[in-house]
């Protein structure tokens, strides 16, 4: 049974230290956030105290290894605890989106001084913002860096410019930002969001996932030490060639979208007191028309379930593919981003699909504001429109008529 806020708040969740996935604690923080979902949403209440929970739970050094501090989870727990966290706030599961990807990377890589130092902060429960993206770039294969530049000063650096896009990063402790060296080459950098000269903006005004702070960041002659900046040609940077964990999980909050309109149909049914005009049965939960639909969008969330966790255990085994060698490795990422990109085709559709049919369950007094349920169809069409689904689809066709390998980073 969900405990209400209040007297979850009076209690104090206990978490163990970090939170596994399977960890009682975790799912009663997850039944926590889904109270007051709706709420925020609707009311635009931004969910700071949402983020500290998570921080104080450790959630976000989930895939850390146990001998290193973290809780040791597969990529396929990881995805697990994604969909749970996207059935309970689809918002707030894409706040800590970046956190992961950035992580992620970091667990690639080799564990020089200041990797071990970035996870010891995440151990401790440090979220990972990022801000990439500029709106100056228009050219076709964007995504350049043209203004945000690392000027020498002393021993390390001055950074000034703008990024936007960067989602979670107002509820951030580090933020990981790409930058333009002196020399004009890319690399980024992982610097404490309170520096002084960062601005972060809460101006994203999209109809969908309003909470996730993907706004403006302004740099303002900010302070940069040497070793904060990663350059691609360090030993430490992970090179995988395809950014898969970022993709992926945009899909598993779609599927976790699915779940909570199964909840809230099953919810509609119940609570209805009286059925359509033209129905077959006097109780709502007795209209084989209903109980259709509902086993229908049932059916829609198993199987994006199923899809999302069958492309997670494609990123398990990059591992044994990077100890066989680079050329293995290389392949098994291929084979990972393609599995991501074909998750999303399908279930991004699911997800669209499903928060329609759920006003097929209400009829017309479901489109109430106050009830807010159109939340779900906005959340999910943001979250698809990401990363367009007419290109993963054409590149998965070149693909298998072709054997043309999907394009490097950007939406794959």
């Amino acid at each position: 049974m969900i405990k209400s806020p209040e007297k979850l708040a009076d209690s104090t969740i206990q978490f163990s230290a970090p939170v596994t996935a399977h960890s009682p604690e975790l799912q009663q923080l997850f039944d926590f956030i889904a109270l007051g979902a709706s709420e925020r949403d609707r009311d635009r209440i931004l969910p700071f105290d949402v983020v500290e929970l998570i921080r104080r739970s450790r959630l976000g050094a989930l895939r850390i290894p146990v001998a290193e501090g973290g809780a040791g989870s597969s990529a396929r727990e990881l995805f697990e605890v994604v969909i749970r966290l996207g059935d309970a706030d689809p918002n707030v599961a894409h706040i800590v989106r970046n956190h992961f990807s950035v992580t992620e990377r970091i667990l690639r890589s080799e564990r020089t001084q200041r990797n071990r130092r970035w996870l010891k902060a995440v151990i401790d429960g440090a979220i990972i913002g990022l801000a990439s993206t500029e709106l100056e770039v228009k050219r076709s294969g964007g995504g350049q860096v043209v203004n945000t530049k690392l000027i020498p000063d002393g021993d390390g650096y001055r950074l000034n410019g703008m990024k936007y896009y960067s989602t979670g990063s107002l509820y951030a402790d580090l933020i990981f930002v790409r930058v333009l060296t002196p020399d004009d080459a890319t690399a980024f950098i992982l610097i404490p969001t309170n520096r002084e000269g960062i601005e972060l903006v809460d101006d994203w005004d999209g109809f969908g996932q309003r909470l996730t702070g993907t706004g403006t960041t302004t740099f303002t002659n900010v302070h940069v030490e040497a070793d904060e900046v990663i350059l691609d040609t360090d030993t430490d940077k992970d090179n995988l060639p395809y950014n898969i964990v970022p993709q992926l999980f945009l899909t598993a909050i779609n599927a976790g979208i699915i779940r909570s309109v199964l909840r809230d149909a099953i919810n509609l049914v119940h609570k209805r007191p009286r059925t359509f005009y033209h129905a077959v049965a006097e109780q709502a939960a007795d209209d084989p028309l209903l109980q259709q639909t509902i086993g229908q969008i049932s059916a829609n969330a198993f199987a994006a379930e199923a899809i999302v966790l069958a492309a997670a255990n494609a990123l398990d085994r990059l591992p044994a593919a990077k100890a066989q060698g680079e050329e293995a490795e290389t392949a098994a990422a291929l084979g990972a981003s393609l599995s991501a990109a074909k998750a999303k085709l399908v279930v991004d559709e699911l997800a669209l699909r499903s928060a329609t049919l759920l006003f097929e369950v209400g009829g017309a007094s479901t489109t109430k504001k106050s009830s807010n349920l159109d939340r779900h169809w906005r959340n999910a069409r943001t979250l698809a429109s990401h990363n367009p689904s007419h290109f993963k689809a054409r590149a998965i066709g070149d693909y298998e008529i072709n054997g043309t390998p999907l394009p490097m980073r950007g939406f794959f």
